[in-house]
């Protein structure tokens, strides 16, 4: 089921890609195929800006006769919107400098539909004063529009076909002022159900059906497990109360917290949670298959990790043998000492990710952001891009240059060599607690010798009555 719905899934997001791809292509003048860092271009000239823009109206105009792939307009009253943002009037002078002028915008905006293209009225609109621009109050041109598509490689794997909806829109960003315009392209892709679709073929559909009816058995024996292991756990918490009352009258004691959680087998809880997962993401995959959904993101998420917990689940049975159960002791040992590690390290680690993004954010590419920094950072502790980020570093500031040395060389040496040392000790030292336990025994809890003394009096009780049954 999971290895069906992954081929389909990749289906899906290549065509996604494949088709921004052609787009870039299609609709932005000069584009070279690899984007310049966070966006697709860049222009210097005002002739440029001009051309670029009156070549993403033309390739509009034209699609149908240069487009490769099944694409059309939305409908009769959709077009191209095509709006410049700017700030009011005023008047500057670089030269002597002066300058006069009211920061706040205005937009305006103009509507091209397709079917007007050709005609007189949007010759018009083209040689209105909308398209004179003053580039000096000039903050960005928005272009938007939208396409209609439809994949047909899905019918190669035996599905039906998916249509697709593009809210594309090129973004003349011109806010810097600086000379050079920076030209965004950004899609937006919506699965849409086919309103009307015909396709012949037996195969197709008894394909369709018999994938169905798997889906239907995968989400009955997942509800039986579910009905099980949350009627386990049910029964565990009422014997963990009747015992903490029994102890209390008894004993006049409270049970500990470890003692009370060794009636719930957390492994039920994962695989309660792995069949919740996967019987909400079967139904969403059969209503994506039955073309009633479109939520593959979703979908791929839960089967996605109800299947990672089904593998570590499997982990249990190798815990019926002492020499693999191992690595699920020291796990459970060493857990809590590593979260409290951790937390301390924690701070550290944000405190060199905002000062990073601070000194470095404007001469490093990979401190521009606070996620790159962060992302950076951590392959930093793994040794991963040690010289190319020392390298990358731009000279144009011999301060920043030499406080980058500092910061790199004190954050390499203080995370790699002692705390993520410290961090393996841990570890360590819990492996060897739980090797010391194996040989000599693990210590006795006060619900272990409970059991321990409730069962030698119930088994001096049975033999002196039973014998037989006794050995039996």
């Amino acid at each position: 089921q999971l290895i069906f719905f992954g081929l389909s899934n990749q289906l899906v997001v290549s065509f996604k890609e494949e088709n921004t791809v052609a787009f870039k292509h299609l609709f932005l003048k000069g584009y070279s195929g690899v984007d310049e860092d966070d966006y697709s271009c860049s222009i210097y000239t005002q002739q440029d800006a001009y051309d670029s823009i009156f070549y993403v109206i033309n390739q509009y105009k034209q699609l149908k006769n240069i487009s490769l792939g099944a694409l059309g307009y939305e409908h009769e009253g959709s077009g191209l919107k095509i709006c410049k943002q700017q700030y009011e009037k005023g008047t500057m002078l670089p030269s002597n400098g002066t300058l006069n002028i009211d920061v706040s915008t205005e937009t305006e905006c103009i509507f091209l539909k397709p079917q007007e293209l050709a005609s007189r009225k949007a010759e018009l609109k083209l040689n209105s004063s909308f398209f004179n621009l003053e580039f000096y109050r000039l903050i960005q041109v928005e272009i938007s529009f939208k396409l209609k598509g439809i994949a047909l490689q899905t019918i190669h794997a035996r599905e039906l076909p998916d249509c697709y909806a593009f809210q594309n829109t090129v973004t003349f960003n011109n806010r810097a002022h600086s000379g050079k315009i920076k030209i965004y392209f950004d899609s937006n892709t919506d699965i849409e159900e086919c309103k009307d679709w015909h396709i012949f073929g037996s195969v197709l559909q008894k394909n369709t059906q018999y994938i169905l009816v798997f889906d239907g058995f995968v989400i009955l024996s997942c509800f039986a497990s579910l009905v099980l292991c949350t009627r386990s756990i049910v029964l565990a918490l009422r014997l963990q109360k009747r015992f903490v009352n029994f102890f209390l009258e008894k004993y006049k004691r409270h049970v500990c917290h470890a003692d009370r959680l060794e009636f719930i087998n957390g492994w039920y809880v994962l695989v309660i949670i792995s069949d919740v997962m996967t019987i909400i993401g079967s139904i969403l995959k059969m209503e994506i298959k039955a073309k009633n959904l479109t939520s593959y993101d979703v979908c791929s998420i839960l089967l996605g990790t109800s299947t990672l917990f089904v593998w570590v689940g499997v982990i249990r049975y190798l815990g019926y043998f002492q020499t693999y159960n191992v690595l699920i002791l020291t796990m459970q040992a060493s857990l809590p000492k590593v979260l409290r590690f951790c937390c301390c390290a924690g701070m550290i680690y944000l405190g060199y990710t905002f000062c990073g993004w601070i000194v470095l954010g404007p001469y490093h590419e990979k401190f521009e952001d606070l996620n790159t920094v962060a992302e950076c950072l951590f392959s930093l502790v793994n040794g991963d891009d040690m010289f190319a980020t020392f390298a990358q570093i731009q000279q144009k500031s011999m301060l920043v240059w030499m406080f980058s040395r500092l910061y790199l060389y004190s954050f390499i040496s203080l995370f790699i060599y002692m705390i993520l040392s410290l961090f393996i000790a841990l570890i360590t030292d819990s492996y060897d607690t739980i090797k010391k336990y194996q040989q000599s025994g693990f210590p006795v809890t006060d619900l272990h010798e409970f059991l321990k003394d409730r069962g030698n009096v119930g088994y001096r009780k049975e033999r002196t009555s039973m014998p037989f049954m006794c050995c039996c």
